[in-house]
């Protein structure tokens, strides 16, 4: 559980600190108030840190869910929020997780944020760098003896390699999408946050040097 109480607030930390550089990304093909969506969402949960119910993983997590989808209005919050949600879901009753059932919670995260937005990988959307890291994960749970950070590790370096792959595409999805072939030659704010945020995780579970 202290893994996961560690990575959210970091999930949490990461979206605040970026709040104005995703809203400036935004702004080129979209409404601009991505980063203050995501940031407002993340400063809720925060500002009630201490009294989530943490009984188990799965009941802390839908809770941030729930708050997010609540209270951030938008693409943003309903997204994000059923991310949350959809991972608390398969967590239930857990206080740990394994390498295997985080990709399963991964997967169905992409899933519910699919249904819920209605976008396909192609759409240059978040799903595009949240894609990649499912996929790494189930491929480090393979072999138990992977530790965490290593999974982290290399599932950020492919989120990350996605934010200059899916530049020249059109987004299909999202306010960039009202845009057309404008949005070519941008980066997709959602891609970046994700990306950053796994770097984020990256750093906070590095091994202390002995």
């Amino acid at each position: 559980m202290s893994d996961v109480d560690r990575a959210v607030r970091t999930i949490a930390e990461t979206a605040i600190e970026n709040e104005h550089y995703f809203s400036e990304l935004d702004g080129t093909c979209g409404d601009g108030d991505f980063g203050t969506s995501l940031a407002t969402g993340f400063r809720l949960v925060l500002n009630k840190w201490e009294t989530l119910d943490r009984s188990s993983i799965g009941t802390f997590l839908s809770a941030i869910g729930i708050i997010i989808t609540s209270n951030v209005g938008g693409c943003s919050g309903p997204l994000w929020g059923t991310g949350f949600i959809r991972a608390g879901a398969l967590s239930r009753g857990k206080l740990s997780i394994t390498l295997s059932e985080l990709g399963a919670m991964l997967r169905n995260s992409i899933a519910g944020i699919q249904a819920r937005g209605g976008a396909s990988l192609g759409d240059k959307t978040l799903l595009d760098a949240l894609e990649p890291i499912a996929a790494e994960i189930e491929k480090q749970a393979q072999d138990p003896s992977n530790p965490l950070f290593a999974a982290l590790r290399d599932a950020a370096e492919k989120a990350t390699a996605t934010i200059e792959a899916t530049r020249p595409w059109i987004a299909r999805r999202g306010r960039q999408s009202f845009t057309g072939d404008r949005s070519a030659g941008t980066l997709d704010p959602g891609i970046v946050a994700i990306a950053t945020i796994m770097q984020a995780l990256v750093h906070r579970f590095a091994p202390v040097p002995s």
